[in-house]
């Protein structure tokens, strides 16, 4: 379980964050949480599905790095195998917080928070997260505005799948997957886009989702299911690897 600490130049003045990816640093997740404006970098490369928080019944979108349990597809001897790398596997060990409005005052505050468990801390090796005189590191400074842009993106979020909600644009979907080798692989949980319902919506309904820019996610959604195989070609590249060492 995480251990997040809000973050502060005192106590944490010596800290370093170890930014490469590999399994010993806990990125052997077979999916990462995504966010709409980043469909775009996404659908090139992960398959998008949404699934349903069991705690609060929220849904959220997420890539799929994997077809098993602790399986990332995109982890290699070199790091992270793919042209663009979730926000929310970057952001690792952060998180943004949001602190309660002070009496008399009306606005939330956002905080950077940092897992104290997390393999990725140091003080010796990696990215140094303070200056020596207290200040944000540059490198603190991207992860502050990469936290901004989750924010956004969790907050778009909540407003896209409303829409779907509504419109009853989701449907829940089982990958049936059966390798070269026998083993089948059955993925459950995942939710997806209904196209016969999206094709039947009323004009206005479409139009609407157009000018939101809604429309353009649902489609960058079903573009990339495409990536299922992908997801299949690699795995298989790697049984085969396997059976000639």
């Amino acid at each position: 379980m995480p251990n997040f600490a809000l973050l502060n130049n005192i106590a944490h003045k010596d800290l370093r964050v170890i930014r490469e990816y590999a399994s010993r640093y806990g990125d052997n997740e077979m999916s990462a949480v995504t966010f709409p404006q980043e469909f775009r970098a996404i659908q090139n490369e992960y398959p998008i599905f949404f699934q349903k928080n069991t705690e609060n019944g929220k849904f959220i979108p997420v890539a799929l790095l994997g077809l098993r349990q602790h399986e990332n597809l995109f982890l290699s001897a070199n790091g992270w195998d793919a042209n663009y790398t979730p926000a929310s596997v970057k952001r690792r060990p952060f998180l943004i917080g949001i602190q309660p409005p002070k009496p008399g005052e009306s606005n939330q505050s956002h905080m950077v928070y940092v897992d104290m468990d997390s393999p990725r801390l140091s003080e010796t090796a990696g990215d140094a997260v303070f200056l020596p005189h207290g200040g944000y590191s540059p490198y603190l400074e991207s992860v502050v505005e990469l936290l901004e842009y989750i924010q956004y993106g969790t907050e778009l979020n909540e407003l896209f799948v409303s829409e779907l909600l509504q419109h009853e644009l989701l449907e829940i979907v089982t990958l049936e997957i059966t390798l070269k080798s026998g083993e089948r692989n059955n993925l459950v949980g995942f939710y997806t886009i209904n196209e016969d319902k999206l094709a039947a919506l009323d004009g206005n309904v479409v139009a609407s989702l157009h000018s939101k820019g809604y429309l353009q996610f649902i489609y960058m959604v079903l573009a990339s299911h495409s990536n299922v195989v992908k997801l299949i070609n690699r795995i298989e590249s790697r049984i085969a690897q396997a059976g000639h060492q």
